[in-house]
């Protein structure tokens, strides 16, 4: 039996907030979502966990990395049953490092903003998809930008307010991202589990991130593990000079201790970067934003100015300055 008590209800209150999110997106990881969080036998085996190893698209995703389909609630009782060892395992090893390469959408007129040439470190990279800003080509409802890439995917997004929409993407001399545990875009396993991280039902979603891994085989971005306290000045220091150096990370924060945060944001600020936030508005409460839309991420600059509410995948973009 779960733990009962106060541990069992976050649990639980976790599961309908991702039933939340997932409304209209993901019929199916709602019904899962909602299914999940009140199942006894998934419960208990979430209760095993680490709190940072319970998240419901973490779970659903190596459940869907051991199965090769995704996940009913029976299938994860038949995981529970005979392979629960394996299905911790696949937990502990990964991470949810989904990387929607969409989101660079939301990023770009911030980015060609900047004066260039520019130069990019993503924290929290995963496989360095959303590197590659300038590779991709964009259309913001007809407004098309052109990217260096030809064959790289075209990013649709939905420009609300009065959004900078640029001419054409930044000069990009260097770019190099930083993470926990990188993801390699040449090795097979990786990219399965890039593909599980996906919500079942949103169309576009898989052709995307097939299109963008493809981009990023071409030219492989530097994706260097390490840790965002501890190994990011080291990493910023060979960035050329005479580039704007703009350090940036989307739903990043939020797996990071409160404390933490705070920590990143002064050696941030300490750099002399351009630092630009993509993250849930109670992340980083100073970036918080008068006009609220639900499941919004605030975009913000150098944590303390809120520009624009995007969607968490991409698909729209408003701008708020």
């Amino acid at each position: 039996m779960p733990k009962s008590g106060p541990e069992t209800a976050a649990i639980t209150a976790r599961y309908r907030a991702f039933a939340a999110e997932a409304r209209g997106r993901s019929p199916q990881y709602e019904e899962l979502a909602l299914a999940a969080g009140r199942d006894q036998q998934v419960l208990a085996f979430l209760a095993t966990l680490p709190p940072a190893k319970r998240q419901p698209n973490l779970l659903f995703a190596a459940a869907r990395y051991l199965l090769g389909e995704l996940a009913d609630l029976a299938a994860l009782h038949t995981l529970l049953t005979g392979r629960r060892d394996e299905l911790a395992g696949i937990m502990f090893q990964r991470r949810t490092q989904t990387n929607e390469p969409a989101r660079c959408a939301t990023l770009l007129p911030a980015l060609a903003l900047l004066p260039g040439p520019l130069a990019l470190i993503e924290v929290g990279a995963s496989a360095g998809l959303t590197l590659l800003v300038d590779r991709y080509s964009y259309d913001y409802a007809g407004h098309r930008v052109t990217g260096t890439d030809p064959r790289a995917p075209v990013l649709t997004c939905e420009p609300r307010g009065p959004v900078p929409l640029p001419g054409r993407v930044p000069d990009v001399v260097w770019r190099a991202g930083l993470d926990l545990n990188p993801l390699d875009v040449t090795s097979a396993n990786d990219v399965r589990w890039l593909e599980c991280l996906l919500w079942p039902g949103e169309s576009g979603r898989q052709e995307r991130l097939t299109a963008a891994i493809d981009a990023a085989r071409r030219d492989p971005p530097r994706v260097h593990r390490g840790d965002l306290l501890t190994d990011l000045p080291g990493l910023a220091s060979q960035a050329p000079p005479d580039a704007t150096l703009v350090i940036y990370h989307s739903a990043v924060l939020a797996y990071v201790a409160p404390g933490q945060r705070g920590e990143f944001a002064e050696l941030v600020r300490a750099l002399g970067a351009v630092w630009l936030s993509n993250e849930a508005p109670e992340v980083l409460p100073g970036t918080a934003a008068d006009r609220e839309e639900e499941g919004h991420f605030t975009l913000a600059e150098n944590g303390t100015r809120a520009i624009a509410h995007t969607d968490p995948h991409g698909t729209w973009l408003r701008w708020l300055s």
